[in-house]
């Protein structure tokens, strides 16, 4: 069954459509807010999920201090906006990111990270390019295996190589301590934090992050904020992780029922080129919610192939219908925009200006 206004987003838009509830976004920014100010830590929100400035400012009036950047150009569209105080949590290297960084913080007060010293090495560079010192904190790793010094010694280290580089300060540290992880990101932290200090060097920011770490926050005694992505839309992973509920769940994908060629199965026209391939350890790839039985099984690029097996009410060709995804950072960069609605009205198209800046 389409609802009436899925019939007007099919209508205006067409579907294939990402949707937001922007009464549902507000409510997310207020309650992350509400959750780090009782925590006593600021709350510094990573764009990579809605890359868009608007809702950037959202997060800032709300109480944010800064916002949190995967990319050089992801930052580079925020400070063009206005928006000050960017932490790009990202190891950046090479003239071309030098040049690019340099004149980015001549329009902005921007920190970034790094867990090597080929990365320490090139960011003076940009130093000299802007005239004024730049920010590094250190990136750790405390437990994912991803980017990051894995040793407390090398977290020292690299501290003091900053400190001794011109141009650069050492700001402080970066981790992303995994859901479990929390007493061994502690022990990390306290090891570096008294290192460094026995050097005459000091962490004013120490910054740790992941919205399934909701639950954690402020845990990290020492801890001076925390990066928060994808709680301003939330999906099926937030869910499954216990830190939001469905009616967290802000965007969803607004998908046609294109075929039903057999009695329990079907297709939509969102495949992997909306969706993703993305499950986050999840079954299947997103939540039908007038279906929540149906599985999406599996993609094609431009098709949705479901199960209907397990379901108890299947829907009909030309019915348009309301997908919660796995993973709503990866679906949003798919877009060139998205429809806002209240209620059951639509207010208009949000462009996705970061999207596609994977440099």
């Amino acid at each position: 069954m389409t609802t009436p206004l899925a019939a007007k987003i099919a209508k205006e838009y067409g579907t294939p459509c990402a949707v937001i509830d922007m009464d549902r976004v507000e409510r997310n920014i207020a309650r992350i807010q509400k959750a780090c100010d009782e925590a006593g830590v600021a709350n510094r929100p990573h764009i990579k999920t809605h890359k868009n400035p608007m809702l950037a400012q959202l997060q800032i009036k709300a109480g944010a201090k800064g916002i949190t950047c995967q990319k050089l150009g992801e930052a580079e569209i925020m400070a063009d906006a206005g928006i000050d105080n960017i932490l790009i949590s990202y190891n950046l290297l090479g003239d071309e990111k030098m040049a690019r960084l340099g004149a980015l913080q001549g329009k902005a007060n921007v920190t970034v990270a790094a867990d090597n010293s080929v990365v320490v090495g090139d960011l003076p560079k940009a130093a000299a390019v802007s005239g004024r010192p730049l920010s590094v904190v250190v990136e750790c790793d405390t437990g994912r295996k991803r980017a990051g010094v894995e040793t407390p010694a090398e977290a020292i280290a690299l501290a003091r190589e900053i400190a001794a580089s011109k141009g650069l300060a050492f700001a402080g540290f970066m981790l992303y301590p995994t859901e479990t992880g929390w007493a061994e990101a502690q022990k990390f932290y306290d090891e570096a934090l008294a290192g460094v200090r026995a050097y005459g060097l000091d962490a004013t920011i120490v910054s740790t992050g992941g919205t399934p770490n909701l639950k954690n926050l402020g845990k990290l005694k020492g801890g001076t904020e925390h990066r928060f992505g994808t709680y301003i839309y939330n999906d099926r992973m937030q869910v499954a992780a216990g830190v939001a509920t469905w009616d967290d769940c802000a965007l969803h994908v607004y998908s046609t029922v294109i075929s039903r060629a057999g009695p329990e199965r079907g297709i939509l026209d969102a495949g992997s080129k909306t969706l993703t391939s993305d499950t986050g350890g999840l079954e299947g790839h997103g939540l039908i919610l007038e279906h929540p039985e149906a599985r999406i099984a599996r993609f094609a690029e431009e098709h949705g192939f479901l199960d209907l097996s397990r379901s108890n009410t299947r829907p009909n060709v030309g019915d348009v219908v309301r997908v919660v995804p796995n993973h709503v950072c990866v679906v949003v960069n798919m877009m060139d925009e998205v429809v806002m609605v209240r209620g059951d009205q639509i207010i208009g198209a949000l462009p996705v200006t970061a999207r596609g800046k994977l440099r």
